[in-house]
Formats: C-alpha cells, structure tokens, sequence
C-alpha cells in the first residue's frame, strides 16, 4: 500500500502546485507512478524506483477512484468490498455518510445453496435480501459496484468466479451509470455541487481546525459561489476560504486573545 499512497500523494500535491480545479480530483489525464506501480497498472516504458508523471489515454485510472491507494484501502485482505467502497464514496466525495450497519450483520455466503461459487454481485444480492439490510445497501452498492472492474489491489480484471463482471448500477433517483467511467460522470454533471460542497467542508474543517457547524453553511455557499468563476481552481477555493467570514472571525479571536494573553503579563 505504501508504494500505491505516494502516487496518490504526489498526484494531489500537483493538484495544488499547478492550481488546478478540483475537479480533476475525480478525472484526471495523468497519474504518478513508479515501475512496480506502473507494471501493476499495465503502463509500459517506465523504469526504476523514482515516481514520475504519465499520461493517461482512454484509461480507467484517470482520478482517485482509480488509484491503488483508494481501492486497497476500501477492500478486505482477500476480496473487494463494494460497500465500503460505496460508502467511502458517499463520505468522502458526496458528504452524505450512511448510517452505521445493524448489529449481527451475517457474513457473505460465497457459495449458493447448490455449492457453487458465487461473484461478489450474487454474493451481496443474497445479502441485499434481508429487508434490515437493504435501505442502506441499495445506496452504498451501485457506487461500490462500478468500481468492482478493480480487485482487492486495484489490478483490473473482467471476470471473477469464472463469470463476467457487471459493474453497472443505478442510482436511488433512478440515473443508470456503467462502470467508473459512468460514476465518474455522474459525479461531474449531475452530483458537481454536491462533490464541490464536501470538499470546501472539508478544507474548511482543515483551516477552521473544528467540525463544520450548520451556521456554516452560508460561507460555504459563498466559497463555492466565488470559486465557481474561475471554474474551482486549487487557488480560488483556499482563497475563498481565507476571506469567509468563519475564518476572519476566528482569525481575529486568535488576535483578540493574543492582546489579552500580554496585558496580562
């Protein structure tokens, strides 16, 4: 995972260095890689240990869901997990966290009353019919599920348990999407502002140091509003946020205790 993490690094940290939209987080044409990394991904002609920059062309790879550092992170040691990739969607990307799961979930059945091996659709669809299970499953699934072309480690694969994978999905509003590709442009078109929001939250969070309360709502309306114009660059969003009224006042609470703390001395 380590070797995987700095590809993930170095490709946000370019974000930020070339001012870049934020946008870009979900669908970019180049990732960084290593040869070990590059060999895992299919990327050919690239050598040695050091991290460069490659282009992508007509890759499944373009933006975090298609790096390794993600997809290991939401899978277990020996499969993937399309819920906990579905949530991790749905925390990270869409800021609409699920409930947490019932207590006593069952374990997945990997085989069919008839002893057959079942992918990991069949699996969660066996799963999907507890009725306690399904609310929460029928949101968190279908997003799990375009990126399940990835396995375990995010090598990409087409078949699993000598059956084709189906990574399509529908959303609850009922918008069909095939695949990460499909995903990817769902969350570009049709869930932008939703996507925008999570991420001003969370580098508001960052620069406020505390949780986002519902008061901050209006300043977080007006980051996205002013960023908006130059089409959410890197630069647009954090200057936004240095001139919200959340982190002016605090700025100036710090300066009014500072005052405080030396007439005292």
């Amino acid at each position: 995972v380590l070797f995987r993490s700095q590809e993930t690094e170095l490709f946000i940290e370019s974000i930020l260095r070339e001012d870049r939209s934020i946008m870009n987080l979900l669908d970019a044409d180049y990732t960084f890689v290593n040869e070990r990394l590059a060999r895992h991904y299919g990327i050919v002609g690239v050598y040695g240990n050091r991290f460069r920059r490659v282009e992508l062309k007509d890759s499944p790879r373009g933006g975090l869901l298609g790096q390794g550092s993600i997809l290991t992170v939401t899978s277990y040691s020996n499969r993937t997990s399309p819920v906990v990739r579905g949530k991790w969607i749905l925390n990270n990307l869409l800021g609409t966290p699920p409930p947490p799961p019932p207590p006593n979930v069952p374990a997945l059945k990997d085989r069919n009353a008839q002893g057959k091996v079942l992918n990991m659709r069949a699996r969660m669809e066996q799963h999907r019919a507890n009725p306690a299970c399904a609310s929460c499953h029928k949101v968190m699934d279908p997003l799990g599920f375009a990126l399940e072309n990835f396995d375990g480690i995010g090598t990409w694969r087409t078949r699993e348990a000598n059956a084709d994978i189906d990574p399509s999905g529908t959303l609850p509003d009922g918008t069909p999407f095939q695949g990460a590709a499909g995903l990817k442009k769902i969350l570009l078109e049709k869930r932008r502002d939703q996507f925008v929001s999570t991420v001003t939250e969370r580098l508001l969070t960052y620069a406020l140091g505390r949780g986002v309360e519902y008061y901050d709502l209006p300043a977080i309306r007006r980051i996205m509003r002013e960023a908006s114009r130059s089409d959410y660059r890197a630069s647009a969003v954090v200057l936004a946020i240095v001139n919200s009224a959340p982190f002016q006042d605090r700025k100036s609470t710090r300066l009014n205790s500072s005052h405080v703390s030396e007439s005292r001395m």
